[in-house]
């Protein structure tokens, strides 16, 4: 017989993969059910929809950020710092030696203390007494070396000026020093018979402190120029009260500067 005419239009059905079920055979089971969690991505948060700016076209202002709380009514405030302490006293111990009984038996009541401190010893003596002293330590005792002509101002006390004579000696290797303390306008003997340094150091203890040493030979400054009117190292000379004239005069500038 002749086919079938197909009519127009009509497809041919695609075959499948897979082939049909025989009749009496058994069926795959189904698969299991896939738990939604998995089945289907947790939906993510919806993000915030950015601010809607504010009118002009400026953007929003962002909110100010929350006040601090207030202090509590009449807390305490904290307690101011103590004041610092006084400086210790210095702790000075007796200086006894074969140099300290020899002087003692030399000079007697002349020196008035024999004392150490950290290791250096000195003496205190009466002001009359310096040069003798010095000139008995150098041809006697080997101290043969001035090191030193200083001074120290303590405008409070009734000899408000303490001068310090420091001398070493060589063959002993020791050093000492020797005080004596005179009131204003007192003129302690020079040292310069006994040594020739002390020319340029009682200069320059007269040039700070005001101190004039009887019977020196050129009783005149050695680091500030003569006509300079005060003594810087005298306490109650401020650094912004040195011979403002001079300075002004000389270096164009106000005094301290």
């Amino acid at each position: 017989m002749p086919d079938d005419t197909k009519p127009e239009g009509a497809s041919a059905p695609e075959p499948t993969s897979e082939p049909a079920a025989k009749p009496g055979a058994e069926q795959p089971a189904p698969a299991e059910a896939q738990p939604a969690a998995e089945a289907a991505p947790a939906a993510s948060a919806p993000e915030k929809p950015p601010a809607a700016p504010a009118a002009g076209g400026q953007p929003a202002p962002k909110p100010a950020p929350a006040a601090k709380p207030a202090a509590a009514a009449g807390a305490a405030k904290p307690a101011a710092a103590a004041a610092p302490k006084a400086p210790a006293a210095m702790a000075a111990t007796p200086w006894e030696s074969d140099l300290t009984r020899a002087l003692k038996e030399e000079f007697g009541d002349q020196i008035l203390d024999f004392s150490s401190y950290a290791g250096q010893n000195f003496l205190a003596a009466k002001p009359e007494a310096a040069v003798p002293i010095l000139e008995s330590l150098k041809e006697i005792h080997d101290f043969d070396y001035l090191v030193d002509v200083t001074a120290v101002h303590w405008p409070d006390k009734p000899e408000p000026f303490e001068i310090v004579y420091i001398v070493y000696s060589f063959a002993r290797n020791e050093r000492i020093r020797m005080k004596i303390r005179i009131p204003e306008g007192y003129k302690p003997r020079t040292a310069v018979p006994v040594h020739l340094t002390a020319n340029w150091l009682e200069r320059e203890v007269y040039d700070m402190f005001g101190v004039e040493f009887e019977g020196h030979p050129d009783m005149r400054r050695i680091l500030l120029p003569e006509e300079w009117e005060t003594f810087p190292l005298r306490k109650e000379n401020s650094i912004l009260k040195m011979d403002q004239h001079w300075v002004q005069e000389n270096l164009g500038i106000e005094s301290g500067q």
